[in-house]
């Protein structure tokens, strides 16, 4: 069910900062036309930290209403505050949720026992499919391969976003885990080495701006069509670096506001695309074949 590209899709924004819904409903209708796997709403690149638990909640369910079945829908549930993280996971439960993506808890670096029995404690306290989330480098702990291998074995934590970029680790993760447990690549330089290796697809920033070109990406890959997906990869190479250029999701809300998606406010700290930036995102854009409408 999860598997192929899943989109870490955006939260549009009015300029006074409140939710764009009908901008949500457009970019939802956007992924569906363009293939896109599976939708996780609000995780980092929804802008996550800064929503309100109830806003948070609020957009899972539009996104819900939305995608209206023709997709399936995970909600970014995860905190560094274990009963926050069961909190808003079983409110996206209630909500109607396909699954929740949990992030390994951040700034405060919990041990690897800290961290199994975090995941563990929700696992058992929502009856939902769980995905673990594991990006070191904004959380500041690399959850280790032998901790996941143990969550593996609680039914309902059923895969792992791997956004370490370590194909190799992510490989030797394949092998010690059983075949219906998930692992996706999260770093979109490195999903399709991770394929081969593998993995069943990969939850995507480069998505939000590219969704056709991700889902045959991964269709390809997963297909074992390494050298289609390779040509298509070429052409994404600049987008995968580019959209981090500045915190993500400034450059993805820079280049939806070019295709007339939405707009591009975006809650502080975070900023809008700096000008300086322009050239290298647009060129980005050129190579991977996206028009601007704007």
């Amino acid at each position: 069910m999860f598997t192929g590209s899943m989109v870490a899709l955006v939260t549009p924004m009015h300029e006074d900062g409140s939710v764009d819904y009908p901008a949500l409903e457009k970019l939802v209708e956007f992924h569906i036309e363009n293939q896109t796997d599976v939708i996780v709403s609000v995780g980092t690149s929804g802008e996550s930290p800064t929503l309100s638990h109830d806003e948070h909640i609020d957009v899972v369910k539009h996104t819900l209403l939305f995608a209206n079945g023709r997709v399936p829908v995970i909600a970014g549930t995860g905190s560094n505050n274990t009963k926050e993280a069961i909190a808003l996971t079983e409110r996206a439960k209630n909500a109607g949720a396909a699954a929740a993506l949990l992030v390994v808890p951040y700034y405060n670096r919990p041990e690897q026992h800290g961290l199994y029995l975090h995941f563990k404690a929700i696992a058992e306290a929502v009856a939902i499919p769980q995905m673990l989330y594991n990006v070191p480098h904004r959380t500041g702990r690399n959850m280790e391969n032998a901790t996941v291998v143990e969550l593996a074995k609680i039914s309902n934590i059923i895969g792992i976003k791997d956004a370490t970029g370590d194909v190799d680790t992510g490989a030797q993760l394949i092998k010690d885990t059983s075949d219906d447990f998930v692992v996706v690549s999260g770093d979109d330089a490195t999903t399709l080495d991770l394929i081969k290796v593998g993995a069943k697809g990969c939850v995507s920033v480069t998505a939000n701006v590219a969704p056709q070109a991700m889902h045959d990406l991964c269709q390809a890959g997963l297909a074992g069509d390494f050298k289609a997906a390779e040509a298509i990869n070429q052409k994404l190479i600049p987008l995968h670096k580019d959209l981090f250029i500045q915190a993500s999701p400034a450059p993805s809300k820079y280049i939806l506001t070019k295709l007339g998606l939405i707009g591009e406010a975006i809650r502080l700290p975070l900023t809008p695309l700096n000008e300086e930036h322009y050239t290298a995102v647009d060129d980005a854009m050129a190579q991977a074949g996206i028009i601007p409408t704007n």
